[in-house]
């Protein structure tokens, strides 16, 4: 008699070998990873052959009913995974109502529920989402916490720590900003996950290191995808993208031209072309035998951070502060060290990673509640973070990612009465045109 039984996120399967299957002398079985496991039901029942299954040991769940509507883009978005047999990516903008979709989803399956996270702050969010629009006993796997429900809110770090315990609990496993799961060792929470339902939330799937094309194989692709444009207006808030041209210092442009040089020479001696982040990465594992390649990236970095710490951009960062006063900003940057000095110059709050959990929740209340009109920020606010009063966003330093520039772009796209969002990008102008540029093409106007 076929028989399948979890172990330790694989699925053994004892009587005959099945598809994504090895043998296993230890235990005298075939062992897959967990995530096969709906494929391999699949295939025994096509091929008429009966079979005992110990897999799943599902935590109790109460029926579920989705207590809000849909709007008729997240309606598509719903239609479009169950069409694509309950798996799939749903790629919608920052603000569109991803959450909506997901509760809908949970609700359509009514059985237990793994929901995985980047950050805590979401972690707490969907809890209260689920809570509020499902009626129902929400778990949480995360920041100290591990208590199971029909709905259960992990992060990635400990979804991933404890994925061999999870892994044969649920029905549906859902991954917000799924994005994440491809990163080598979160891919494991997928792989070791017998759900055989399977959703993510992304606003941008893509990676630089080109690993989001193990999406498809983990949870299925993108089956659902609606740009920025479509809702602006009518979903998501109006907006306005400005560029602001800064020039760098006499003294700036001298120290960033004579950094720059060298990186630029070194490349020119070892007839090296930089293209594509595949050729940075290349030469990043260069610099570990070649001391040369190492003074050049120093080089590289020391003409960036005078370009991005530019006082040039204080000065218009100044200019649109005083013309925004009574508009509720978020500056961004690139380094801890410009928020630092952003924050004492203009004396705005000041939210990094390093930022107590408690200060940053105080600091986010007093901002939405208008206390504060302004806050600073690395990267921290750019995943996750619901803030739907801001509607001026000012990029002072960042990445060529179109991931960053449309998720910095997200959080100022709540939907508000007669609310125009502009997202300012300060640049310098001979050394960051390119960033600008490339960053851009992740929006489509």
């Amino acid at each position: 008699m076929i028989r399948l039984e979890y172990d330790r996120g694989t699925i053994l399967v004892y009587g005959m070998q099945v598809p994504n299957s090895r043998w296993d002398e230890r235990v005298g079985a075939y062992r897959s990873l967990a995530m096969y496991y709906r494929d391999i039901v699949e295939f025994l029942n096509t091929s008429n052959l009966e079979f005992t299954d110990n897999v799943l040991d599902l935590i109790p769940c109460p029926f579920l009913s989705f207590k809000a509507e849909l709007k008729d883009y997240q309606e598509d978005a719903v239609n479009a995974w169950v069409k694509a047999g309950r798996r799939g990516v749903i790629v919608m903008p920052t603000g569109s109502g991803k959450t909506f979709v997901a509760m809908k989803a949970i609700s359509m399956v009514s059985e237990a529920t793994l929901v995985v996270v980047p950050t805590l702050d979401l972690m707490d969010q969907w809890a209260t989402t689920a809570s509020d629009l499902l009626d129902v006993e929400v778990g949480l796997y995360g920041g100290g916490e591990h208590v199971l429900g029909p709905v259960t809110v992990a992060t990635y770090d400990t979804a991933y720590l404890r994925a061999e315990e999870l892994g044969n609990k649920f029905s549906l496993v859902i991954f917000d900003e799924v994005h994440h799961l491809p990163s080598p060792g979160y891919s494991h929470i997928a792989e070791m996950s017998a759900a055989p339902y399977r959703m993510g939330l992304t606003a941008t799937p893509e990676r630089s290191d080109g690993l989001h094309v193990e999406l498809s194989r983990l949870i299925g692709g993108v089956i659902y995808e609606v740009p920025i444009k479509d809702l602006a207006g009518r979903h998501l808030a109006e907006y306005e993208i400005k560029r602001v041209l800064v020039d760098l210092t006499p003294e700036e442009k001298k120290e960033y031209e004579a950094a720059y040089n060298v990186y630029v020479n070194y490349l020119k001696e070892n007839n090296l072309s930089i293209s594509s982040p595949e050729d940075f990465r290349k030469l990043i594992l260069r610099s570990g035998r070649d001391p040369k390649a190492r003074t050049a990236l120093l080089a590289r970095h020391r003409a960036r951070t005078i370009s991005i710490n530019s006082s040039s951009k204080l000065e218009a960062l100044s200019k649109i502060l005083e013309k925004h006063a009574n508009d509720r900003i978020i500056i961004f940057t690139e380094h801890n060290s410009l928020v630092y000095k952003v924050s004492s110059s203009f004396l705005i709050p000041a939210i990094t990673h390093k930022t107590p959990k408690k200060e940053r929740r105080e600091i986010l209340r007093k901002f939405k509640e208008g206390v504060y009109r302004s806050v600073v920020t690395s990267k921290v606010l750019d995943e996750g973070v619901d803030v739907p009063e801001a509607n001026i966003g000012i990029i002072l330093g960042g990445s060529g990612s179109k991931r960053e520039f449309i998720q910095r772009l997200g959080r100022l796209l709540r939907k508000k009465e007669g609310k125009k969002a502009i997202l300012y990008e300060v640049v310098s102008k001979s050394s960051e045109m390119a960033i600008s540029k490339r960053r851009r093409e992740g929006v489509e106007y």
